[in-house]
Parts: structure tokens; sequence; C-alpha cells
């Protein structure tokens, strides 16, 4: 992609875009950033900045490239006003990826990216074959193809948002988690959510590799497809969540040689586990877990208190993650969850609640509709707060249960974001006494 001398646009002035920036004037571009904000900080002298971006403002924007950031709506009038004049129209994911010389294993699916991004990239690094997370966890992908020398391979978990913006994205090796409805504040509908996260596969060809958990709802794919499954022994990857099971012989001990826990983290290690495969290297897998403590916010242990487990799961931000959770514990559950309304139905979940929990505790926007469908499975109490859910939740669980701390939805109804509300809730458990 040939850019100097051509005018590119910025929609979105946080991290990725600044990223985007520093990589178009890198090669020879006229670069213009806007943001709806107020202010706009952190770019070079180089870099021409407009705060108060409007649709307005953006009909009148005339450009060779418009490089959306993942987080403005890709559908919404503000792009839809910026692209009116723009020459092309592609995401930062999509941008960065064009000057990528390595191996590229991109990961999507509704849960579990981070944690199997994580992985991927932990398996390569202690195997001494240089390897980077980015996309949507961790480093925007244009600051790592600016990076001297380039990585070998990057793990680049791959959100729908980002893929909605891809042109000629094609990953040596496609991961396929799972799928389950989510950001319907986003989407009008399942269908077109999905449809976003199959992008992935677009233009895979006959080289190409899919990784995907058997059963998903998947087209035809080009290529090689390898399956792996905690349902199915006809996979090539199979796991009890106890070992990890390939070609007939256990290559890994879940229980012995990680610090995971859960179908849902064996479904992780071997997705993680087959895209390493296809580099063509042998690779150590124990090593790559000697040490690994799984990201913040995913059943977490907070503390035991009075024989009493605190596990902080802010990161089930949907009804898939909260039943993940669920289906992974083995003592009584006193389940915290609500937060923002995002127009899920969550009745599917309370026949594994009537299995798994003895009480329910729900809060934020969500918690009297969600405290309603609850109550049909155990009996639950509705607050107004997170501080007032776990003195409740407290009261509820019997010396041996687990309160879990399981949203089900997103955050932005009280919390900045998933992490904010994860360590809210770890600061208020650490002050029980």
């Amino acid at each position: 992609m040939t850019l100097t001398g051509k005018s590119v646009a910025i929609l979105g002035a946080g991290r990725s875009g600044r990223a985007a920036a520093a990589l178009a004037l890198r090669e020879g571009a006229v670069v213009t950033v806007y943001d709806e904000a107020e202010t706009i900080t952190g770019f070079s002298d180089d870099v021409t900045t407009h705060p108060c971006a409007s649709a307005e403002i953006g009909a009148t924007v005339r450009c060779d490239l418009l490089i959306v950031s993942p987080g403005i709506d890709t559908y919404g009038p503000l792009v839809q006003a910026f692209s009116q004049q723009a020459g092309k129209v592609v995401g930062e994911m999509e941008f960065a990826w064009n000057y990528f010389r390595g191996f590229t294993i991109a990961i999507t699916g509704t849960n579990g990216k981070t944690t199997t991004t994580e992985i991927i990239s932990r398996i390569f690094q202690v195997n001494g074959i240089s390897c980077v997370p980015c996309g949507n966890y961790g480093k925007p992908l244009a600051e790592v193809v600016m990076e001297e020398p380039m990585p070998e391979v990057i793990s680049l978990e791959s959100s729908s948002f980002q893929l909605e913006t891809i042109d000629r994205f094609k990953p040596h090796v496609a991961v396929w988690l799972n799928f389950a409805p989510d950001h319907m504040d986003r989407y009008p509908t399942v269908e077109s959510y999905h449809h976003a996260k199959l992008r992935i596969f677009e233009n895979q060809d006959a080289d190409s590799v899919a990784v995907v958990r058997r059963g998903e709802n998947l087209p035809t794919l080009c290529g090689k497809v390898v399956t792996f499954s905690t349902e199915s022994e006809e996979s090539e990857w199979t796991s009890n969540g106890i070992t990890i099971e390939h070609a007939g012989r256990t290559v890994l001990h879940v229980e012995n040689d990680t610090c995971l826990r859960g179908l849902h983290n064996a479904e992780n290690i071997m997705a993680a586990m087959a895209a390493c495969s296809e580099f063509g290297r042998t690779l150590d897998w124990k090593a790559a877990f000697v040490g690994y403590v799984p990201p913040p916010h995913r059943c977490e242990l907070v503390r035991t208190l009075d024989g009493v487990e605190y596990l902080n799961d802010s990161k089930a931000t949907n009804l898939h993650a909260l039943e993940s959770a669920l289906r992974s514990q083995t003592r009584p559950v006193v389940l915290i969850a609500g937060g923002k309304e995002k127009g899920l139905d969550y009745s599917p979940v309370v026949p594994l609640l009537q299995q798994k929990a003895i009480a329910a505790v729900t809060f934020g926007q969500i918690a009297a509709s969600l405290g309603e469908v609850l109550e049909k499975g155990v009996p639950t109490r509705v607050v107004a707060s997170l501080d007032e859910a776990i003195v409740t939740a407290r009261s509820l669980a019997p010396r041996g249960a687990t309160i879990l701390f399981s949203p089900g939805t997103s955050s932005f109804d009280q919390f900045r974001g998933y992490e904010h509300r994860g360590d809210t809730f770890r600061q208020l458990v650490q002050q029980l006494h």
C-alpha cells in the first residue's frame, strides 16, 4: 500500500488512532485525525488534529484513505458521513496488517479470545519464537508492525468490530472459538453479528488453516480445517477438562501442568495449541504454562473468607460467558449478575442456574428485569449497587459455597469498563472482615 503524498483521515484519537497515524506518517502520508472529543492530544506536530468531529464536518472531508478506529460504529452516522468522499475505508487492523511480513494467527469468538491470544503468544515466546499479542488485546497492530525487528508471529485478537472493516486481511490461521448473542446494542440482529465474525475466513484460500470448535454454525471453509471439542471424541483435539488429547495421546495435563480450570479454558488451550502446531516447528507445550497466570477478571479467585470463595469473573459481559463460568463451578454458587441493559435474553441460563446455584443477586441498570428471570431458577435479591450486592451475597452464602461475580452483561451503566468493574469488586471483597 503506497501512501506517499496521499491524504489519510483517521477517525478516532485513541491508542489505535495514534498508532495508525504514526504508521501512515512513516509511509509518507499527509495525516489528519478527527475525534468527537473536545480536545485531542498525543500526536506529533506532523499530524493535523480536529476535535469536536461531527457528521456535518465528516461530509465535507475528502481523503484518499479513511482509517476507522474499532470503537466507532462502522455503520453509524459519523463513519457514514466521513466515508462519502473517501477513496477507501478500512479499519486500523486491516491498514496495519498490509505492512506485516510474518505469520498471522487471528482469533475470534464471543468468549475466550484474550486468554487464547495470550496462550498462543506465550507458547511461541517460551519456545524461542518472537510473537506479540495484539489487536483487540494488547498493542494495536499498527504499533507492532513498526517494531524493529518485526516479530515472526502475531497472535491477533480480532473482534467483530475490527472484522467489519477488513478488505484483504488473510490470516495464515483463523481461530473460531465459539459464538453466542452479544453486542445487541450495536448490531440490529444476531445474524449481522455472526456475519461480522465470519469475515475472519473471508479471504482464506487452499493454503489457509481454520481452527474451529466442533459443532459451530459455520459455512464451508477453504483450506485445512482443524477441530477441537470438549464434547466430541471425533475432533482432532479433545479434552475432558482434565487432560488434552491429540492424535491418540495425552499432550497436556490441564490440572497438573496449568493453573487454568474449567471446560471453557480447556477449549482455549486446545485452540491455542492447534493454531501453534500449524507454524511447523516442534514446540514444548508444558513449558509454556509454567508460571502462566491467566488474565484478571476471568474466574479469578480474589480470596476465601469464612470458608466462602469469591470469584471475579467481570469479563463475563454476555450470557455465554456467564453460562461458561457457572458450568465450571463445583461448589454451591451464589451468583452476582447485572449491569447495562444490552437487550439479551437471559432465560436460557435458568436451568443451569438451578443446577449450580443456591441463590442470586442482581444489581445495576438491568437489576429488576434480570432478577425476574433468575427468580424462576433460584431465590433472587435485587439491589442497586455492587457493594450492596456483595454484602447481600455474603449473607446468602454458607461455608463451602462460592460467590461468583459473573455479570453477564457490560459495565457501562456504573463503570468505565469490565476492568474497572472487576477491580472494584476485588477491592470491596478485600475490605470485608
